[in-house]
């Protein structure tokens, strides 16, 4: 059976199918016309798919000639709230929205998969899950999807997922077991204190000079407190305080987000945070108030699955091909599903000229490499069941 014919005879499928849901793209929990697309799909390839789930969520079941294991092969569905500025025939359609992330690639690959895997099915010992899930970019679509049983019935054993990546060469592939992508939490702070005259600061509490003692006591959190062999990431994105310049604030307020591959560290960073805005503000008599929100967990390849991958990648562009990214700051909720089952991520190189990164107005990619994430799927299908 040659994998790669088969997959290349449905290059231009995989290609219409990108530039159909580049036209429509919708923002995190909006996919409705995307999801529609999607279900269309489905249903022309004779599935019945399970819809509605974390509002547009879809997923499909492809059940092999006998029974066996369960793989899920996932795609993020969602867009970005920015206007699109490539030029390309097929651009946004919908003001204001665009793929810029590779979305658009990843489910014409998990559908291309659907085609290609649904002819194959008689060579499959147990089921394939087809999973399209909404919000990746935020607030989160994997954690209400898990929550409403997609990793049951039947049980999910093995999950994959890729995500097109400029930072690698075109024809490569990035695969690496352990951390590949960091957790994502975001914390907003209130400092309140008593404002005044300022000439006159002995009679105030100066919220924004207590705020500036807690942004930088947060900060030696990473550079004092943190083991330096083990990466972790504090910034903070916005401050406000005051309205005039000779006026102390009676408030001030900043927000930013923690990174880390640990998850130790991750589960420890809120307790953290109200130890520090605590003993601060009590030394000072100021009042806080603190919204940590946890986002996504680190995403943790399964050593084995990586290499599973790994080498079935090589049957696809050559093992010369295979590289090991380096981990991102950046995060990811197929992290979610890399809890429940063992699983790998992996980077499909995207990488041109350009030098265009994803979250850009201008990004876009060479549809050649779709063939290649498909085959992926296809081959680890294949392998696994």
């Amino acid at each position: 059976m040659d994998i790669k014919k088969i997959v290349k005879d449905h290059e231009d499928l995989f290609i219409k199918t990108r530039r159909d849901l580049h036209r429509i793209p919708e923002p995190a929990f909006r996919e409705e016309k995307t999801s529609a697309y999607i279900i269309d799909y489905l249903e022309k390839e004779g599935f019945v798919p399970k819809t509605g789930i974390a509002k547009y969520g879809v997923t499909a079941l492809l059940e092999g000639k006998a029974p066996g294991s369960t793989l899920m092969i996932r795609s993020d569905i969602d867009a970005l709230s920015m206007t699109e500025e490539t030029g390309l025939e097929f651009a946004s359609t919908h003001p204001g929205v665009m793929h810029a992330c590779g979305h658009d690639g990843h489910m014409a690959m998990v559908l291309g998969a659907v085609t290609v895997l649904n002819k194959l099915k008689d060579q499959l010992k147990g089921n394939v899950k087809f999973i399209f899930q909404p919000a990746e970019e935020g607030p989160g679509g994997a954690k209400p999807m898990i929550e409403e049983g997609v990793m049951e019935d039947p049980h999910v054993d093995y999950a994959v997922g890729c995500h097109v990546w400029p930072l690698l060469s075109e024809g490569k592939i990035g695969v690496k077991s352990g951390p590949l992508m960091a957790s994502m939490d975001r914390f907003d702070v209130k400092i309140k204190g008593r404002g005044g005259h300022g000439a006159m600061p002995h009679l105030c509490i100066d919220s924004l000079e207590i705020a500036t003692q807690v942004v930088s006591a947060l900060q030696r959190l990473i550079s004092r407190e943190s083991n330096p062999l083990v990466p972790n990431l504090l910034t903070v994105g916005q401050f406000n305080a005051g309205t005039a310049f000779n006026v102390i604030p009676d408030e001030a307020v900043f927000c930013g987000t923690t990174r880390t591959f640990d998850k130790d560290v991750w589960n420890a960073w809120p307790e953290t945070f109200e130890r520090v805005l605590k003993g601060i503000c009590k030394a000072r008599g100021a009042e806080y108030e603190l919204m940590y929100q946890t986002g996504y967990p680190p995403l943790l390849n399964d050593a084995e699955m990586a290499n599973k991958i790994k080498n079935i990648a090589s049957q696809v562009v050559g093992r010369e091909n295979i590289v090991e990214p380096e981990p991102t700051m950046g995060g990811e909720d197929m992290a979610f599903f890399l809890e429940k089952a063992k699983g790998c991520f992996f980077f499909l190189g995207s990488g041109n000229d350009s030098g265009i990164p994803v979250h850009n107005s201008k990004f876009t990619f060479n549809e050649k490499i779709l063939a290649d994430g498909v085959e992926v799927f296809i081959r680890a299908a294949l392998s696994l069941l």
